[in-house]
């Protein structure tokens, strides 16, 4: 095969978002195996950044040993996207065809970028596009459709739902996703006839080590305690969690479990109850290897969020022999919940408090959860595994577009 060009709106080795850290890991293992590939991103710094502003200059880079082409953005309306974007963010659906029009063209897009992939498509085999609902998808697969992959990372959400995505990827050679519930929401939404499809997973480092009573001595913790790992926002439903656990420690104010706490990590700003600081500790970022001794020392890990395409920290509580305690409202950590017997769901207070007393409780099949899962994680998320589908996959796009 030629090289491989893999597409993303920003691009820094230390981006921590989900996204972000798939495509970083695929590459690196992808080049451990000799493969050339080149990420092809803009000049702005990350999520958060300004989508209009280039904050790298535009040029040829090396980072953590892989090779990043950068290109301009170009200015836009973000007063107009950001009324568009409001709508969509409180679930609309279905937008005009003004207001789509809007959505795509005002958000970051490079011109430079797609010229790029124009001109020099014939350089590379496969151009593998993350995620689905950004300008540099979206326009960028146009240039280049008989060789376009789509890494989605697909949510039931209104973006989804858009005409401009449904009329436009699938004229894309091939779609891969990291979870089935997330191909069976593809094809329900779009017709994928013509269109290649991998189940792909994400790829894992799978040999984590973890040690417990480390974790719990350096930041004197004595009690049992659920961990949520992960960005603090409203979008990762964390505010159900700390509601639930509030109104949990209410009705179990005596007994065994009387002292339990719930303890976050990761990034973003959350209000702690009146009278529950000693109960919520929220240590914000730490190492990650006092992550994975968090997993390990944990009861349980609660991941709530309804909205997940892969879910990492999930896959890092089993690689640390601890059970989970996902929503049921997610589709996809559900599934692996259900498929790995490695833990529990809940829909409402009443099943929370249900599933917490029964892991709480039963600490036997909680441990045997946890080592359930770490062996779903071995068998279908290991790097080697993952790269070898991505790599049998881009070969037959390569070979269909006969590049």
């Amino acid at each position: 095969m030629k090289k491989i060009g893999f597409v993303i709106p920003w691009y820094g080795d230390k981006i921590p978002g989900g996204a972000e850290a798939d495509l970083r890991g695929l590459c690196k293992q992808m080049v451990k195996r000799g493969v050339e590939l080149e990420i092809l991103t803009t000049c702005v710094k990350e999520f958060s950044a300004d989508w209009g502003t280039d904050y790298y200059k535009p040029g040829s880079y090396e980072e953590g040993g892989l090779k990043i082409q950068r290109f301009s953005v170009r200015e836009r309306n973000k007063a107009a996207f950001d009324c568009v974007n409001y709508k969509l963010l409180h679930g609309q659906k279905r937008l005009s065809g003004e207001d789509e029009k809007i959505y795509i063209n005002e958000m970051v897009n490079s011109p430079d970028l797609y010229e790029y992939i124009r001109e020099h498509k014939d350089e590379y085999s496969v151009f593998a596009f993350i995620p689905y609902m950004f300008g540099t998808t979206y326009f960028g697969m146009q240039e280049c459709a008989k060789k376009a992959v789509i890494i989605p990372c697909f949510h039931d959400e209104s973006y989804a739902y858009l005409r401009c995505f449904r009329r436009v990827y699938p004229k894309a050679a091939g779609m891969a996703f990291h979870a089935k519930p997330e191909r069976r929401l593809a094809e329900r939404l779009y017709d994928l006839r013509n269109v290649l499809l991998l189940d792909a997973g994400s790829g894992m480092d799978v040999d984590l080590t973890f040690d417990k009573e480390r974790f719990c001595k350096k930041y004197k913790i004595e009690e049992p305690f659920i961990l949520y790992a992960g960005r603090k926002d409203a979008g990762k439903n964390i505010d159900t969690l700390i509601n639930y656990f509030r109104e949990y420690k209410k009705r179990h104010d005596s007994g065994r479990f009387s002292g339990l706490k719930l303890v976050l990590l990761g990034g973003g700003n959350v209000t702690i109850p009146s009278g529950m600081g000693k109960e919520i500790l929220d240590l914000g970022y730490v190492p990650v290897q006092d992550k994975y001794d968090a997993c390990g020392a944990a009861a349980f890990l609660c991941q709530p969020s309804r909205n997940e395409s892969f879910s990492l920290v999930i896959m890092e509580s089993w690689l640390c022999k601890r059970p989970v305690l996902v929503s049921e409202d997610c589709a996809v950590t559900k599934n692996f919940v259900q498929e790995s017997n490695g833990g529990l769901y809940f829909k409402n207070y009443f099943d929370f408090e249900k599933t917490t007393d029964y892991l709480l409780e039963h600490e036997d099949i909680a441990r045997q959860m946890g080592k359930n899962g770490g062996d779903y994680v071995k068998e279908n998320f290991a790097w080697d595994i993952v790269v070898d589908k991505y790599l049998k996959f881009f070969s037959e796009i390569s070979r269909k577009s006969g590049s």
